[in-house]
């Protein structure tokens, strides 16, 4: 990804904007419709229904009365018996894994810095601080993760309660804001195309596969999707506020 791919160029307004009558830009132009992906009273609702149905999920945990729902789940994704699957759970999850884990998300910050885009770099940043949240939620849940006599558990590198499942709510946050970022701004749409679809299969397809090698619940990530989605919305929405009024300073 190259300064000359993306919607702003090094130096003046990005030239996909256009004079206003008042000489400042507003944020539905700095962002067209087509991607604003967090504006207004929808996204706003949408955050209140997840958070909300989070609260719930999490207090139907607290009781343990999703055990009957976490088992079945599990035990009929295990059941799919196919090399090309199996594979592709072990891959989708690897990124999620020590050492990898605390070197993509700054990596993939530092290259936005050292490509000129110092907003860009900072919001990547604090997308990975999904992991604070997921550490928070396991302290005061503290439930345990799927043992060997209830479902097959894959070997890995695992730390703390299985509520809710980090991996889940740290792609969500950082995967799900990079995806965001190459849909705003990459120009060429074969790349914008292919990489965020790459980004957006990688989201999704990392509960299933923490589900498939017994590491968490299903429950579990339910309920980092829903935080993970609420917190990647607060996070393209404050973006995009700075973003508009950084670049009317420097007009």
């Amino acid at each position: 990804m190259t300064s000359s791919n993306l919607l702003g160029s090094s130096r003046g307004t990005p030239r996909l904007l256009t004079e206003t009558p008042t000489g400042r830009l507003t944020v539905r132009q700095v962002f067209p419709p087509r991607l604003a992906l967090a504006r207004g009273r929808g996204a706003t609702a949408f955050a209140v229904v997840a958070l909300t149905v989070f609260a719930a999920l999490f207090v139907f945990v607290k009781r343990n009365r999703s055990r009957w729902l976490d088992l079945r789940v599990t035990r009929t994704l295990q059941r799919v018996n196919v090399v090309w699957f199996d594979r592709l759970m072990h891959v989708v999850s690897w990124p999620g894994f020590p050492p990898q884990s605390r070197v993509l998300p700054p990596l993939l910050s530092l290259l936005m810095l050292v490509l000129g885009f110092p907003i860009e770099a900072a919001f990547q940043l604090l997308a990975w601080s999904a992991g604070g949240i997921s550490a928070s939620i396991k302290l005061a849940m503290g439930r345990p993760r799927p043992a060997p006599e209830e479902v097959r558990v894959i070997p890995g590198r695992l730390g703390g309660s299985s509520f809710p499942s980090g991996h889940v709510l740290i792609y969500t946050g950082v995967y799900g804001f990079l995806a965001f970022l190459i849909e705003t701004l990459v120009r060429p749409a074969r790349i914008r195309r292919i990489a965020t679809s790459l980004l957006v299969g990688l989201v999704a397809l990392v509960g299933p596969s923490r589900i498939y090698l017994g590491h968490h619940w299903f429950t579990d990530t339910v309920a980092s999707y829903l935080v993970g989605t609420s917190y990647l919305l607060a996070l393209m929405a404050m973006y995009r506020r700075l973003k508009t009024r950084w670049l009317n300073r420097r007009r």
